[in-house]
């Protein structure tokens, strides 16, 4: 029979963001010293709503937890997002990147935002990926502590001779990066010469001036982002932006329009260079491309030090897993 772990991790297959960050929680759990299993819900069926698919989500994350507590009798639960903990077998911390009531408005949260506020305040802890991923969140809700996915800076950036590329941008739902407005804003302000990067998207045919490399793995992306000087976004909301925080972390200059959202590389951006921050995109673009601001990297350096292994690990050892290993047992309840 399997011995008892220290940490059961549950998790839903959904996004490729949301996969690397199960992994670097789990990779920081063990590097911690304790013990820990994963379960996940396998692939996910694609239905037609968001209430649907978040509900069906909730019951495969169910499945695979009553599974999981069977087979390894763990100390203490966490669920890898609000939607696997919605319909849990048992208590657990929650890490979160945002609420139901933020990306889950009106009909698209019927359901998700009651249940949502019980577990938020059931929870022995919760662990938003930044300050703002709980907004919406119940005023008497569990303690957080905050615990981002880690990002990795380059042992040695690269000079500006190595950064033969002018911009890229990532577009792994073009909808939602709003992608139309990307490439509208690079047309405008481009000159002959200069090639924007379209990274996330198969099956798309690039204007003039652009050039797709459709979906990259993350060593991939890096390499892009290092050889980049400016990453171009547009996001209708942005959850927590990992390929923003990435770009940053290799050295480019970020240029986005405001969005709603945890988005805590858009107050990096700001911080850094609030000309780059604009609806104008055009503008912000050749600002960041003939105009650059000269202690930017040091900015970016400082304000990325709570994202990085180092911090984080930090955070685990000393502060969350204190907390969440002395936390009694819960009883299992829908």
């Amino acid at each position: 029979m399997p011995r008892p772990v220290d940490v059961l991790v549950v998790c839903i297959d959904s996004t490729g963001g949301w996969r690397e960050a199960n992994r670097e929680l789990v990779a920081g759990l063990g590097r911690a010293g304790v013990s820990v299993e994963v379960v996940r819900t396998g692939p996910v069926p694609r239905v037609r709503t968001f209430a649907l698919t978040d509900l069906t989500q909730a019951h495969l994350a169910r499945r695979a937890a009553i599974a999981g507590i069977a087979r390894h009798q763990p100390r203490a639960i966490i669920y890898c997002s609000v939607t696997a903990a919605l319909l849990w077998p048992r208590p657990g911390a929650i890490f979160l990147d945002a609420t139901a009531h933020e990306n889950r408005p009106g009909r698209h949260g019927i359901w998700q935002r009651p249940v949502e506020n019980r577990r938020l305040a059931q929870a022995p802890l919760l662990l938003p990926w930044s300050d703002r991923s709980l907004a919406g969140a119940p005023a008497a809700h569990a303690p957080a502590f905050a615990l981002p996915p880690p990002i990795e800076l380059p042992s040695q950036m690269p000079g500006p001779g190595a950064r033969d590329g002018a911009a890229i941008t990532y577009a792994g739902d073009p909808v939602k990066r709003r992608l139309d407005r990307v490439l509208d804003a690079w047309q405008s302000s481009r000159r002959p010469g200069e090639t924007l990067i379209v990274s996330g998207l198969h099956g798309f045919d690039p204007p003039d001036g652009v050039r797709s490399v459709g979906r990259v793995g993350r060593p991939e992306f890096r390499q892009l982002l290092e050889r980049s000087r400016v990453f171009v976004a547009a996001p209708q909301r942005e959850d927590h932006g990992i390929a923003a925080l990435e770009a940053l972390a290799c050295g480019c200059r970020l240029v986005t329009t405001p969005a709603p959202g945890a988005y805590p590389a858009l107050d990096i951006a700001r911080a850094a260079d609030p000309r780059l921050v604009s609806q104008d995109l055009p503008r912000a673009i050749r600002l960041a491309l003939d105009d650059p601001v000269e202690e930017y990297a040091s900015v970016v350096a400082q304000r990325l030090a709570p994202f990085t292994a180092e911090a984080i690990d930090r955070q685990l050892a000393d502060v969350i897993l204190p907390r969440l290993l002395t936390q009694r047992p819960a009883v299992m309840r829908a």
